[in-house]
């Protein structure tokens, strides 16, 4: 692994900071307020080529690699948590199984508007009853004889509100367990398909986070994704890819509680000096950016074995892992730094903390990448 940046990503790295700084700092605790999906900010990251990064060219895509994503995922955090998750789910979690299984057909309909941002995608693997269990899928598909009807209630939807294609899995065979599930490509218009709730959250308030009631969608048999009974091994390979975007975010989350703990400790002033000069602020503000430091290295680790082309797994999950609890430290660590402020809406640091907390749970909470990473150890050893 290289640890100096490519110019290619140098430069995606300052025009994903640039558009941070310019366009979603300023807006960033309003969209958190009232929970407005920013529909203008998606389009802008669309016209960047931020909605399909690793998406080739020849089918809308940026081109980019893993890292390049990571580094944008980074600077989109810092400034909004939830624009970055938007972005993440149309990235890491539609495009990304669409590159590697879709047919050429499912490429030009389907993959090619959602890289260009002229359609947005969620991804629906959880249930009511399975969230962490994804091999308990309780959605069926049964086959007719021009394509299959899906029935079932999807939950924990990011962009679910929003999002113009799904990718759903569903039980073909519940004889054969997780290898009876199947993947499928669900347009949200199609009959049947309904955002049925919206779920009220401590943090990522602008991206929407749905219940979806699946009632006899009726799809053809050309929205198959991948071949039959493939849904399992197509959730768990694109949720080694989601982890990595999911660190990166919480890269970004942890960054901002530094920099704007330190931002507000060498303004503010007690006991005649600032709070910055204090040791203990210090000793603090040295282990929050020693420990980010440290979830970067992970995360870009992961980013460049996908890179390669090598396996990642239970690189995705450390990094998922470490940066994860990294944002959530930071996050609390940052409201003692500001003392009473930052408990009030007023000062950031009481949302950073609330963006932290998901990055624990969502795409494999902390406690499934342990048993990733631990079932890795016990099979591969401490080096894989």
């Amino acid at each position: 692994m290289h640890f100096e940046l490519t110019e290619t990503q140098r430069l995606i790295q300052k025009t994903a900071r640039d558009f941070a700084k310019e366009k979603l700092l300023p807006i960033a605790a309003e969209l958190d307020e009232t929970g407005r999906f920013p529909h203008e900010i998606t389009k802008a990251l669309a016209e960047l080529g931020f909605m399909g990064m690793m998406v080739p060219e020849e089918y809308g895509g940026a081109g980019l690699d893993a890292i390049a994503y990571a580094l944008a995922m980074e600077e989109i955090s810092r400034a909004c948590a939830s624009t970055a998750t938007i972005m993440s789910v149309n990235n890491s979690l539609v495009c990304d199984p669409l590159i590697k299984f879709a047919t050429p057909m499912q490429k030009e309909k389907f993959l090619k508007p959602l890289a260009r941002g002229e359609l947005l995608g969620c991804f629906c693997l959880s249930e009511p009853s399975t969230g962490s269990d994804a091999a308990a899928q309780q959605t069926t598909a049964e086959k007719t004889k021009t394509g299959y009807v899906l029935n079932g209630t999807k939950n924990w939807i990011t962009n679910g509100k929003e999002a113009d294609i799904a990718i759903v899995f569903a039980m073909t065979d519940k004889s054969k367990g997780n290898k009876g599930i199947s993947a499928f490509i669900v347009p949200s218009q199609t009959k049947g398909y309904e955002v049925a709730k919206l779920e009220k959250k401590m943090g990522i308030k602008a991206s929407s986070t749905a219940q979806i009631h699946l009632d006899h969608v009726e799809i053809p048999d050309d929205y198959l994704l991948g071949q039959i009974s493939e849904g399992f091994k197509i959730a768990m390979t694109t949720l080694d890819g989601g982890r990595i975007g999911i660190a990166a975010q919480a890269l970004g989350i942890a960054r901002a509680a530094i920099e704007d703990a330190c931002n507000y400790a060498k303004e503010r002033r007690t006991f005649g000096s600032f709070v910055a000069d204090k040791q203990a602020i210090q000793f603090m503000l040295a282990d929050m950016a020693t420990h980010l430091d440290a979830a970067r290295l992970l995360t870009h680790r992961a980013a460049f074995l996908k890179d390669q082309g090598k396996r990642f797994t239970r690189e995705a999950s450390m990094a998922k892992l470490f940066a994860s609890e990294v944002a959530m430290k930071c996050g609390v660590d940052g409201v003692q730094i500001f003392g009473g402020y930052g408990y009030v809406q007023d000062y950031p640091a009481e949302r950073h903390m609330r963006d932290a907390k998901i990055t624990q749970i969502y795409e494999g909470t902390s406690e499934i990448q342990r048993l990733v990473i631990g079932q890795s150890v016990v099979k591969e050893g401490v080096v894989p």
